[in-house]
């Protein structure tokens, strides 16, 4: 099939609005504090392992069309405990991730009251996309547009000046790995183009092949240049206590003229962002819903009201700090099992070879195990209670539904 470089562009622009979120605004404190400029290396891991988990959700993408999400590609091709373990990591990271996002937010946007910035946003996010709005190809090329633009002034300013010598530095290279795992979910909003949903029009593998890897590619030059700017001019040690990197990084480079536009930038990313983190964990409960493992009687706006509420939860109990370590553990859980199916796909329904599932199954589970023990550890312990409650829940209806024919036949 072919394609042209405006489709490839197109498709590249749906995508970046989903990908650069919470990551490139407020990502690199913890990712400094732990590794200091080793982030810039592990940022390069951190893409590696994004690239495969993209490869595999496009090619279950186009062999399961009417299949939602990773949830439902585990569990055509790996059963229904997997599925539910799928599902549950996908949600727990999904739920942290939204966190992230709207503290984000809060930090640049309303630095008076990140809280209340962050509660807001997400509940605003949540009536956008309740009253039907979508990011259509204008919207997000736009927003793309914004972005980029921004990001560039910031590392133009960050680079321009001199920066003043630095009060030590943070941070070791042994936590190489485990920085790459954190700065993972910078990138994971790329199954916006790889694995659209029900409704949108798929993009043709032949697009997807140049498409995936231009989108990573992209981003992982964006994360660089930004992170190599922001430690430039801030320092590792001062860095890792920023709560608003790409603020201070423009204060400190006499530059605080261009903050309102990188607060605009950061209030736009964070609605798009987060936009397709709520709408992505929608997916997931509607297809827990359709296929018996959740109540069937669930409407679509009571399961929105579920990943609100949610949301808002982890937005109160997780810092932001811990939420970018919980939701990058959760969601390398989550690629971790998308790749282990991806890896029993028939030769047919493959536009990349089987070793890139093998070598995203094996990323996801060592970058996952390398995070931080806190966020590693809520995300051990959201994954067994939230797969056990799938499972209770699904046993509950099938013994309900085998009385209610026990008793007809009784009649």
């Amino acid at each position: 099939m072919t394609h042209t470089p405006r489709e490839i562009v197109t498709t590249v622009a749906l995508g970046l609005p989903a990908v650069l979120g919470a990551g490139v605004f407020a990502g690199f404190a913890p990712a400094a504090s732990l590794a200091g400029w080793w982030v810039l290396p592990a940022l390069a891991i951190s893409a590696l392992a994004a690239l495969c988990c993209a490869f595999s959700t496009a090619d279950q993408s186009r062999a399961y069309p009417d299949i939602g999400g990773g949830y439902g590609y585990v569990r055509a091709q790996l059963g229904v405990w997997p599925a539910r373990m799928t599902a549950s990591a996908h949600l727990l990271g999904r739920c942290a991730m939204a966190a992230a996002v709207a503290l984000m937010f809060g930090a640049y946007v309303v630095p008076d009251q990140p809280m209340i910035g962050a509660v807001a946003l997400v509940v605003a996010t949540a009536l956008l996309g309740a009253a039907g709005f979508r990011f259509t190809t204008g919207v997000s090329v736009l927003v793309s547009v914004v972005l980029l633009g921004v990001l560039a002034l910031v590392v133009a300013a960050s680079f321009s000046i001199a920066p003043v010598p630095s009060a030590g530095e943070a941070g070791t290279v042994n936590e190489l790995v485990g920085v790459a795992g954190l700065m993972f979910m910078a990138f994971a909003g790329f199954e916006r183009v790889t694995a659209p949903h029900r409704g949108e029009q798929p993009h043709s593998p032949a697009v997807l092949k140049i498409a995936i890897p231009v989108l990573v590619g992209l981003s992982f030059a964006v994360y660089l240049a930004v992170g190599a700017g922001v430690l430039r001019q801030l320092g590792s040690a001062r860095l890792a206590l920023s709560p608003a990197p790409l603020r201070d990084a423009l204060v400190a480079a006499d530059s605080a003229a261009l903050v309102p536009l990188v607060q605009v930038a950061a209030a736009v990313a964070g609605v798009a962002a987060l936009h397709f983190v709520l709408a992505s964990a929608h997916r997931t409960l509607t297809g827990l819903a359709e296929d018996g493992d959740l109540p069937t009687r669930l409407k679509p706006g009571a399961l929105s009201l579920v990943v609100v509420v949610a949301s808002v939860l982890a937005v109160v109990l997780m810092p932001l700090g811990l939420a970018l370590g919980v939701a990058a553990c959760g969601t390398l859980f989550y690629y971790a099992f998308t790749n282990a199916s991806a890896r029993v796909l028939l030769q047919n329904d493959r536009t990349w070879p089987m070793r890139t599932a093998c070598l995203g199954l094996g990323l996801s589970v060592l970058l996952a195990m390398s995070l931080p023990v806190p966020a590693m550890l809520v995300s051990i312990a959201g994954l067994g209670v939230g797969t056990g409650l799938i499972g209770l829940t699904a046993s509950l209806r099938g013994k309900r539904a085998a009385s209610r024919q026990h008793t007809r036949q009784a009649r």
